[in-house]
């Protein structure tokens, strides 16, 4: 198929890419920056420009609309927050062209942490207590540390870990400042970091694939992953599809003990498919299929345990964001040329170098500048993020019959 990746910029649209890229998919691409992480890898022809899309959403909407109309593409794949303004504004958007994104109504219910945190109450899913804080003095008179979250962030940059009140009145402060002014306190739950996708027609269960974490990347996130079998997760997503009527991908986190999961976040996309698609569930091409109407499988996938996959440049952020020490930086290098530990029995997701040769050359330049300054993770991951994130402004902006709302052609955010 020809497919257009709605961003080029993100760890998930890389593996996105390393998955059907080898499958002979035509893959082009629509990125405001020309440098993007997909501009070095073989199997991307083409970058379009457009402007970002959490700067100026509607002029993104009409770049996206523009290249689709000029070229002929049988799928616009989302790959990140752009499935959330595809879902708002798709009326924007050139009919005939496949797309798997749910309705408005049910992004409203996911992307928003608070949201999200209401749902599971509502549908009786385990997760950490929490409550609303609309002020500092809301703050809950619990044991420190737990967490502060904005409702509406990316790549955990809404949410903060607060160890005391001084803390916690700051951050609150400062979250409740941001754009939306919306804030929740959550107790921490203890357990292992997993995550469950899951990909959905119409709310019936296609494929879904658990994966625990075992290093750390940014944010919190799982820059290696061992694919498991977590039965509780896998129902209780399934049960959120369904309640949802949910159409395409969506990922929840969460933390376990034995498989028993207390949920944190969702995110209403498919997330970094790379260990789903070695362990057997091609997240990626069946996200395809369903985008252009062939029949789903008659039961749902569910891929093999045991499957290791790691990406050694988000081990590298991560290790560098951790410890600002350059020697770390360099020995968990040593670690991944030797292939031990993490790496041992471990298939690379986000630079094969074997397969895709042009990936080398952002693996070689994070690393040159985690080298010159090790506490440059966190700035390197703000440029990028910066290319991908949708705003709350510009959803408001885009929706259909609300009081106020302007059409695509006025909606600009400003930097």
């Amino acid at each position: 198929m020809r497919v257009l990746f709605s961003e080029g910029s993100s760890l998930t649209a890389r593996e996105f890419a390393s998955v059907l890229g080898p499958a002979g998919h035509h893959i082009e691409v629509m990125d405001p920056d020309p440098r993007c992480l997909l501009r070095w890898c073989r199997w991307v022809y083409r970058i379009h420009p457009c402007p970002p899309s959490g700067l100026d959403a509607s002029g993104y909407l009409r770049a996206t609309s523009s290249v689709l109309r000029r070229e002929r593409f049988d799928v616009l794949l989302p790959t990140h927050e752009q499935a959330w303004l595809f879902a708002v504004g798709r009326r924007h958007l050139p009919e005939g062209v496949g797309l798997a994104v749910s309705g408005s109504e049910a992004f409203a219910k996911v992307q928003s942490k608070i949201a999200f945190a209401e749902l599971l109450d509502e549908l009786g899913l385990p997760q950490p207590a929490w409550c609303h804080v609309a002020k500092v003095t809301d703050l809950p008179d619990w044991a420190y540390p737990f967490c502060l979250k904005a409702a509406y962030s990316t790549a955990g940059r809404g949410v903060r870990l607060v160890r005391n009140r001084d803390e916690a009145e700051a951050t609150a402060s400062e979250l409740l400042a941001g754009s939306t002014g919306e804030v929740m306190a959550q107790k921490r739950a203890t357990g292992d970091y997993a995550q469950v996708g899951a990909l959905f027609h119409d709310g019936s269960l296609v494929a879904v694939h658990t994966s625990g974490q075992r290093a750390i990347g940014m944010g919190g996130s799982a820059a290696a992953r061992l694919s498991v079998d977590h039965r509780q997760p896998r129902e209780d997503v399934a049960r959120l599809g369904r309640h949802l009527a949910w159409h395409g991908g969506l990922t929840m986190d969460y933390l376990h003990v034995d498989g028993q999961p207390y949920y944190l976040e969702c995110n209403p996309r498919t997330v970094e498919p790379g260990n789903a698609a070695a362990s057997g569930v091609n997240l990626p091409e069946l996200q395809l299929r369903l985008s252009v109407h062939i029949d789903a499988p008659a039961h749902p996938v569910i891929g093999r345990t045991g499957i290791r996959t790691h990406g050694l440049m988000a081990i590298l952020l991560g290790v560098a964001d951790a410890t600002h020490r350059r020697r770390a930086v360099l020995a968990e290098l040593a670690r991944a040329v030797a292939r031990m530990g993490t790496y041992r029995d471990s298939a690379e997701q986000l630079t094969p170098v074997l397969r895709d040769p042009p990936s080398a050359i952002p693996l070689l330049v994070v690393l040159a500048r985690l080298l010159a300054l090790p506490a440059s993770a966190s700035a390197i991951s703000a440029e990028t993020v910066g290319t991908y994130a949708v705003r709350l402004q510009s959803i408001r902006r885009l929706t259909p019959h609300r009081p106020g709302t302007q059409g695509i052609g006025a909606d600009h955010d400003g930097a």
